[in-house]
């Protein structure tokens, strides 16, 4: 922090990679409730974003384009536009990253926090799935060959940003071993905000619940396949709800017992949530923010044993764990489940700890715990 004596309100700006739809946008959204005059910086916004966040929004040359598969092949780009921003007069500088956002440089008496989505993927625990499977259709081999002939320069580089913050965040103790192991930092856990309070609709509490549901964005790594294949093969239902890349090969996959509704409205969502025996999550996320979510509306969570979900997910209160990536082990999950030994109530409760009201709290006390150490 600046040793010059400073008003009573700390100049807060906020950088992040792009503002497109998912979990991490809603960590920004959030910041900016929390700092409502403080720019936010991004590669990219769509315009929905642009409005959430108030014209909030600053964006380069990259801003401008449209924004489709070749951003991907923009990470040098994004690297130069970032290390060249400007942070004179700021206070404190928050970074919310999952790739090149947290190599901004600012000045030596302004506070720097990233809050950390996770390593950026493409170039530490998810190289090997991203050469399999670049997600460029028929550019896929250009793809490849700029990743194996980049990734050892990109990830000196993404090593060294990740030291520029002077404190990192975690969004779960997944992601915090994470930084540890690629970055060799230490970290603290705060989870991100989940809409708790959507899922608490009076008129859902009490709907017939029969069936399973599972519901995301359809990629390879998030392993919907498992879901389908155990289901199919145990005459099931199952709900799918989403779209993505692997719809396809998922409608191949799956029997009779298996619906598939696409993108539902939010209302259709929170009904299907309060209706189902438990969420099936079988992917290895960072977080998870879709888990959470069910549970806020007293749905147990049948999860693989990794990553985000072992911060939510207790056997035989909010859900149960499958051990292996397998559509057998996850069948011997389902044989064993019971959905009536679950209390909603008290999988609601347990919800509560990942309100967006708990997170607005956390980051609150972190900083302002921050800000009286640098003084």
């Amino acid at each position: 922090m600046t040793t010059q004596k400073k008003s009573q309100t700390p100049r807060v700006a906020i950088v992040h990679d792009w503002l497109y739809g998912g979990g991490a946008e809603l960590v920004v959204e959030q910041l900016h409730k929390l700092f409502p005059e403080a720019p936010i910086y991004v590669t990219f916004a769509t315009k929905e974003w642009r409005d959430r966040l108030d014209g909030k929004v600053v964006t380069g040359y990259l801003g401008r384009w449209p924004f489709t598969k070749i951003h991907k092949f923009t990470s040098v780009l994004r690297i130069w536009w970032y290390t060249h921003l400007k942070f004179d007069g700021y206070d404190l500088v928050i970074s919310s990253s999952g790739a090149e956002a947290k190599g901004i440089k600012v000045p030596k008496n302004v506070l720097h926090v990233n809050y950390c989505h996770a390593p950026t993927h493409y170039y530490w625990s998810r190289y090997d799935e991203y050469m399999k499977q670049p997600g460029f259709g028929v550019l896929n081999p250009l793809a490849r060959i700029g990743l194996w002939l980049l990734v050892k320069p990109l990830r000196h580089w993404d090593y060294k940003a990740a030291q520029r913050p002077d404190f990192l965040i975690a969004n779960s103790t997944h992601i915090q071993q994470e930084i540890q192991k690629y970055y060799k930092r230490d970290s603290t856990v705060v989870f991100p905000p989940v809409n708790f309070e959507r899922f608490q609709k009076l008129q859902n509490r009490h709907a017939k619940r029969k069936g399973f549901i599972i519901s995301g964005r359809q990629t390879p790594y998030k392993r919907f396949d498992i879901a389908v294949r155990a289901c199919t093969r145990l005459k099931l239902p199952l709900t799918v709800i989403g779209d993505g890349p692997d719809h396809h090969r998922l409608r191949k996959l799956a029997g009779k017992t298996i619906t598939f509704l696409g993108k539902v409205s939010d209302e259709v969502l929170e009904e299907e949530f309060a209706r189902a025996e438990a969420l099936i999550f079988p992917g290895l996320d960072d977080f998870g923010i879709t888990p959470v979510e069910a549970m806020a509306s007293g749905t147990p969570v049948i999860a693989y044993k990794a990553g985000g979900a072992l911060d939510y997910v207790q056997s035989g209160v909010t859900g149960e764990y499958f051990t292996r990536q397998t559509a057998d082990a996850l069948i011997k999950a389902l044989q064993d489940f019971d959905s009536k030994a679950y209390n909603p109530d008290t999988i609601r409760v347990i919800a509560e700890r990942f309100s967006v009201a708990t997170f607005r709290k956390n980051i609150v006390q972190y900083t302002q715990k921050l800000e009286k150490k640098s003084k």
